[in-house]
């Protein structure tokens, strides 16, 4: 049996799963679906065509899938997915997606948005990231798995933030952050492989080493991108992680962070 609090405002064409709470003054519209065990605190909105995945937690004050801050939309229909374990800390906002942007924003799993982060229209967020206090997301950004961003952060429009990329409290980023890199600075800076954030993940010392061997060509030995690029598939082979460093740069409509 799930749990509505008498102060509540559940809409009765939302579709409420097994075992949720919906505590004090929460406000959940007609489109919305919360899969099992969703926990909502209290004085939370859930509007829109919103889905949120079993076992999300949502903190009190949070927003979620109300109309996108964007001036061209026209209130045509568009969503909110979220998936399973997230963690949605207080005042939180996560905008639906827009008609221009593919109308659709997405949260996967096992994220921790904390206190006063922002989700703007059109983005798509994957799993295991974490986006620390008041780190905010431009509309249509992309952040990839186990990313981390920095507290009081911004993130510009058409970004992506690449596979376990760190990214430093209070930095600007306006290109794409390469994966496994240290972002960090207004305007945001590389700073090199997250070698710390590697070996706390269990990588081994050959992938490290190969890794910091491409960052060094990339960054500190006086060549471009392309011939950096060259270099590296020639040079450094049978890594994964090479690989999908080589993909993301060689895949990148905004250039990246160097």
């Amino acid at each position: 049996m799930s749990f509505i609090h008498s102060t509540a405002i559940v809409s009765s064409q939302a579709e409420i799963g097994k075992d949720c709470y919906i505590g004090a003054y929460c406000i959940v519209g007609d489109e919305v679906v919360l899969g099992d065990n969703v926990r909502l605190e209290s004085h939370i909105v859930v509007d829109g065509n919103t889905k949120i995945g079993d076992d999300t937690r949502v903190f009190p004050f949070v927003s979620i899938g109300l109309a996108p801050q964007d001036l061209k939309y026209k209130g045509e229909p568009t969503a909110v997915e979220i998936g399973k374990r997230n963690h949605i800390r207080e005042f939180v906002t996560v905008h639906r997606g827009t008609a221009g942007g593919g109308g659709l924003t997405k949260i996967g799993d096992d994220n921790l948005l904390m206190a006063q982060a922002h989700v703007a229209h059109d983005c798509r967020i994957g799993n295991e990231v974490i986006m620390a206090n008041a780190a905010t997301l431009a509309g249509h950004v992309e952040i990839a798995d186990r990313a981390n961003i920095g507290a009081y952060s911004g993130v510009h429009q058409f970004c992506r933030i690449g596979y376990e990329a760190f990214v430093g409290g209070y930095s600007v980023v306006v290109k794409d952050a390469m994966p496994f890199a240290v972002i960090q600075g207004n305007h945001a800076k590389c700073y090199g492989l997250n070698r710390v954030g590697m070996k706390r993940r269990g990588y081994a010392k050959e992938t490290i080493e190969k890794l910091h061997s491409a960052f060094h060509l990339l960054l500190s030995a006086k060549l471009n991108t392309s011939q950096a690029l060259e270099k590296i598939k020639n040079e450094i082979t049978d890594c994964r992680e090479v690989d999908l460093l080589v993909e993301f740069i060689e895949s990148s409509k905004r250039g990246v962070v160097k």
